[in-house]
């Protein structure tokens, strides 16, 4: 049973360290609240690690994230609060050691490698710092059909940090050196990597966050359509979550695909209007996809498909707007959180 002090601890780092999380993690249930705090403060621990790289050599840095893997897998005693807290867990709720030890393997290629070649070559990091992170936030939720649930998270994991890193590409380059661009994309509309390291922005550069963006929001309607699998108590925050992630989408494209010379936040107005209207809609349909559309800025191809055969109003944004049971409000309050 995880004490007050392990949950505060885990709590008091995702509160500084991961303020759009949080915000989702306080509406999850208390059972699944508080194995969620302690999940994330070992994520951050780890991820320190590896941000040390300017007073740790590697050499260090490798020979504590092993101390780490040991530690959370219960090979070895710790005094670490969070490290002993999160091995509890892992034992309690049959979180897979596979998906500790591929998030191990994905912090410790941070430590030398900064570039990406591929989209797969991404792909595979983050199968290890994001997507083995929402399988084992599903393990915590405990679904009644965990094999329907997983690869589902699997993509919702991979759209979070593929909206953080194009949110982040210039701070990413300013303060460590990396580039997940993929090399690929960058080639196919004639940018090196080169100007991004030079922070060099131009309409290139802004085709190739347009390819992976579209690319984000594949993986968004693929993550968000396995919502409905997750347990009835657990379904809102994590719909707000992808809601409150995807918004700065919206932000990336209102500064013309500039996040080279600036990095987009998510203001607390805007995470309130997104709150308040993602809970109207929710209580009218109930449905994950169905409130995702109408919500959040992630196109969905079939929308203008639907309204060019059967007229506006087919898709269910349309049909909000027509049927009057989500009132006007809910503009206003968009209005309000624009900014």
């Amino acid at each position: 049973m995880l004490n007050e002090s392990q949950v505060e601890a885990g709590k008091d780092i995702q509160q500084r360290t991961g303020k759009t999380f949080y915000f989702a993690t306080r509406l999850l249930p208390e059972r699944v609240r508080h194995a969620t705090y302690v999940l994330y403060a070992f994520f951050r621990v780890a991820d320190e690690v590896v941000d040390a790289e300017r007073t740790a050599p590697p050499a260090t840095q490798r020979e504590r994230l092993e101390r780490l893997r040991a530690e959370a897998l219960g090979e070895t005693e710790t005094d670490d609060p969070v490290l002993s807290a999160f091995a509890e867990l892992r034992e309690r709720y049959g979180i897979d050691p596979d998906d500790v030890n591929v998030f191990i393997d994905a912090m410790e290629s941070d430590i030398e490698k900064d570039r990406y070649e591929t989209y797969e070559e991404l792909e595979t990091y983050m199968d290890g710092s994001a997507s083995a992170v929402g399988r084992m936030m599903t393990a915590v939720m405990r679904p009644d059909d965990p094999e329907a649930a997983l690869p589902h998270a699997t993509a919702l994991g991979q759209a979070f940090q593929m909206s953080n890193f194009l949110r982040d590409v210039g701070e990413d380059v300013v303060e460590r050196d990396r580039v997940y661009l993929p090399r690929t994309t960058l080639d196919r509309h004639g940018v090196d990597t080169e100007q991004i390291l030079a922070l060099e922005f131009d309409e290139r550069v802004a085709d190739v966050m347009r390819d992976e963006l579209r690319r984000t929001e594949s993986l968004y309607r693929d993550g968000v359509a396995g919502i409905e699998y997750l347990p009835a108590d657990c379904q809102f925050p994590v719909l707000l979550s992808a809601v409150l992630y995807a918004d700065h989408h919206r932000s990336i494209r209102k500064l013309g695909y500039d996040t080279l010379t600036t990095t987009p936040e998510l203001g607390f107005g805007r995470k309130l209007a997104l709150l308040a209207k993602t809970a109207a809609y929710w209580a009218v349909w109930r449905d994950p996809v169905a409130v995702f559309k109408a919500v959040s800025v992630v196109p969905y191809p079939d929308d203008e498909e639907l309204d060019a055969e059967f007229g506006p109003g087919s898709t269910p944004a349309g049909r909000s707007r027509r049927s009057g049971r989500v009132s006007g409000w809910l503009r206003s309050l968009s209005r309000w959180g624009s900014d």
